[in-house]
């Protein structure tokens, strides 16, 4: 798979050939083509491995911490510093260019990366909610909110080269001033007055 992920990274999933990837990877192009049928599901593959590894080695949440700020501002950094590395800048780019001939390709990606956190984010806030820290109706639509306001458009400005990856303290500011507007609003009442 290393084979395959440079070669993609190097040359975009146009121009990669399973030549190309057989030579990388040290093995015959027939080899390959026991395990996957083309390019297409090789990339798939390739892309749905590595994200759900990466995702699930850096963003993690502790379900029994109650301090809702502390984990929102430790989860909110670490996915904005996964989508800010060249890697998955890269990543997105190669999958942005085949989507539209290939939109099973999209649909692979977004199901095995941003879905996945987002639902495990959801999952942390349903359970704060019950326990009365927040008030959150709908927690799939919150904890998408979230995602959004602490990528804060850095992570956009990296994808199209405006900036390049931004540094630690810049991806801290812009998710504490993130996870200072989601507690304004979701912040269960009780939580507010016992905190004040």
């Amino acid at each position: 798979m290393r084979g395959a992920s440079q070669v993609f990274l190097e040359k975009g999933f146009d121009a990669a050939s399973m030549n190309d990837i057989a030579r990388a990877a040290g093995v015959s192009k027939g080899t390959l083509y026991v395990y996957f049928a083309n390019k297409e599901r090789l990339f798939v593959e390739l892309i749905s491995s590595e994200k759900r590894e990466e995702l699930f080695r850096i963003v993690t949440l502790d379900f029994e911490n109650h301090n809702v700020e502390a984990v929102l501002k430790k989860f909110g950094r670490e996915l904005c510093e996964i989508l800010t590395k060249p890697y998955y800048i890269k990543a997105m780019r190669s999958v942005f260019s085949i989507i539209n001939r290939m939109p099973e390709i999209g649909v692979e990606f977004y199901s095995n990366g941003p879905l996945l956190c987002t639902e495990l984010l959801a999952k942390y806030l349903d359970a704060q909610t019950k326990a009365g820290v927040l008030d959150i109706e709908d927690c799939l639509l919150a904890a998408q909110q979230f995602v959004e306001l602490s990528q804060s458009g850095v992570m956009r400005s990296v994808l199209f080269g405006v900036i390049d990856t931004p540094n630690a303290a810049e991806i801290a500011r812009r998710v504490d001033s993130a996870v200072v507007v989601f507690m304004r609003s979701y912040r269960a009442q009780q939580a507010v007055s016992t905190a004040g």
